[in-house]
């Protein structure tokens, strides 16, 4: 199982997270880079300067781009990412809050398309939800659900279409899980179709700011 790893919180507040981080590179699928809510005004220094080190360790780098279900000019949202490229040399992108309805589909299409044609060579979308039919096929990598535990073990279950995506194309982000239950939400995930997770015990409003503890959690559920 290979680990998303959203962590919002700058290298100078928590530098421990981000070098455990760091010497767990090879363990993650990829590391979304999140300097101020999208790339900022300018670059970060710090931010530099962890990325130059997740590089140097194997990481693959996402830059954190909000679409907002569709409302932002698509000029902006590849402007962002653009930007994450040039400061931060990542190899992708990270679009949040993406639409998920069939209505939204051209429009994202259009919009994965050209952030390829300028340079993103991995696309990850995260409506959030499982999106219509169209969507998993536009991108390296879609979100399929993100929300709290209690929800994930209550109400959400493996998609019923007839031919699911493969795994290694699907992520679950799990947030408000009791760190005791990590192992088992890293299982939940992928017995329910998911190749690429994210569980992570911290809460709303910014439940990513901490580093999740599977990145310390061997297959076999013990503790590296």
């Amino acid at each position: 199982m290979s680990l998303l790893i959203p962590l919002y919180v700058h290298p100078a507040e928590d530098p421990g997270a981000w070098h455990r981080l760091i010497t767990a590179a090879d363990r993650t699928y990829a590391v979304v880079l999140n300097p101020a809510n999208g790339p900022g005004p300018g670059p970060d220094q710090a931010f530099t300067a962890v990325a130059d080190a997740l590089r140097a360790a194997g990481a693959r780098l996402l830059g954190y781009v909000d679409t907002d279900y569709g409302a932002r000019d698509p000029s902006a949202v590849t402007a962002d990412a653009r930007r994450h490229r040039e400061w931060y040399a990542v190899d992708g992108c990270f679009l949040d809050r993406v639409t998920a309805g069939p209505e939204g589909l051209p429009g994202c299409r259009r919009l994965v398309r050209s952030l390829r044609r300028t340079g993103a060579r991995t696309v990850v979308l995260n409506p959030g939800v499982d999106p219509a039919p169209g969507y998993v096929r536009l991108a390296d990598l879609t979100v399929t659900f993100e929300g709290h535990w209690s929800t994930y073990v209550a109400a959400f279950s493996r998609s019923a279409r007839a031919k699911p995506p493969p795994p290694e194309r699907l992520c679950h982000l799990v947030y408000g899980v009791p760190e005791a239950l990590v192992p088992l939400a890293v299982r939940t995930a992928r017995d329910r179709g998911a190749g690429i997770c994210g569980p992570v015990t911290g809460e709303l409003p910014n439940p990513w700011a901490e580093l999740t503890p599977a990145l310390a959690v061997t297959e076999d559920g013990g503790h590296t």
